[in-house]
């Protein structure tokens, strides 16, 4: 137990500068203090302790803002930066060394009748290990998001992300996916490198270029259809012989 809670301090010591020291780690963050307090209400939710699980929980949010069901499964060195209005739903399924940010909402999409027929089925996503989801993103759905994939803030995504892939917008669109010669692994603040998102004045720049592109090549067709009929040799119709009018006398 205590080995699990030095690697939650250690992995928020790596990737948030704010962070002096391990002590202050402890006593002020509260992302901290909600992983702790669900591994503790996880272990009662694993042995059928659920109304006590669910307390613990219930406390845990009153505590923090940070709202994780007891029975979502969460990895090693889980973060939490800043933390408020994070909700985690019962069937979510978070890998290891896994990054959230305030507001990220991790849902289902059933709808709310027949909630019978839902218990015991997978409703929300799964993070595999190494994914960061930045602030207020919304993962909604049985989905699954790749290993070391990335989420831009307030983007809604709908369906699976594929491994080392960038995802922005409503809904989410990839805008990257980084080769596998590159340290997918390093941590990128609120899930968005430099080099993921284009650059918006050289996106207009090649989409004019194109377009010149394109001009450009109508132009020497156009250019070659005149050349082509300038060269085709003009075919010159036979005069027409006058008719003869009543009175006139031919030549004998």
């Amino acid at each position: 137990m205590f080995k699990h809670i030095s690697e939650e301090i250690s992995c928020v010591m790596e990737r948030d500068p704010a962070a002096r020291s391990r002590i202050e780690v402890a006593l002020l963050y509260q992302g901290f203090h909600a992983v702790v307090l669900h591994r503790l209400a996880h272990w009662l939710w694993e042995r059928n302790w659920r109304l006590l699980a669910r307390l613990l929980s219930q406390f845990s949010r009153f505590l923090t803002g940070i709202e994780i069901h007891p029975g979502a499964k969460i990895g090693r060195k889980f973060f939490i930066d800043h933390g408020m209005g994070v909700v985690v739903g019962e069937t979510a399924d978070i890998g290891d060394n896994v990054t959230l940010y305030h507001d990220v909402t991790l849902g289902g999409v059933a709808p709310s009748i027949d909630s019978d027929a839902q218990r015991g089925v997978k409703r929300h996503p799964t993070l595999q290990d190494g994914v960061i989801i930045a602030s207020g993103a919304q993962i909604i759905g049985p989905i699954t998001v790749g290993k070391c994939a990335r989420v831009g803030a307030n983007s809604v995504v709908l369906k699976d992300v594929p491994d080392h892939t960038t995802v922005v917008g409503v809904p989410a669109r990839a805008v990257s996916a980084s080769k596998k010669d590159r340290l997918d692994e390093r941590f990128a603040a609120y899930g968005v490198g430099n080099h993921d998102l284009p650059d918006p004045v050289f996106k207009v720049m090649d989409g004019l270029l194109d377009k010149v592109q394109s001009l450009s090549m109508r132009v020497e067709e156009l250019e070659q259809e005149r050349r082509d009929a300038a060269d085709a040799p003009i075919a010159i119709k036979p005069k027409k012989k006058p008719a003869a009018t009543a009175g006139t006398k031919t030549k004998s």
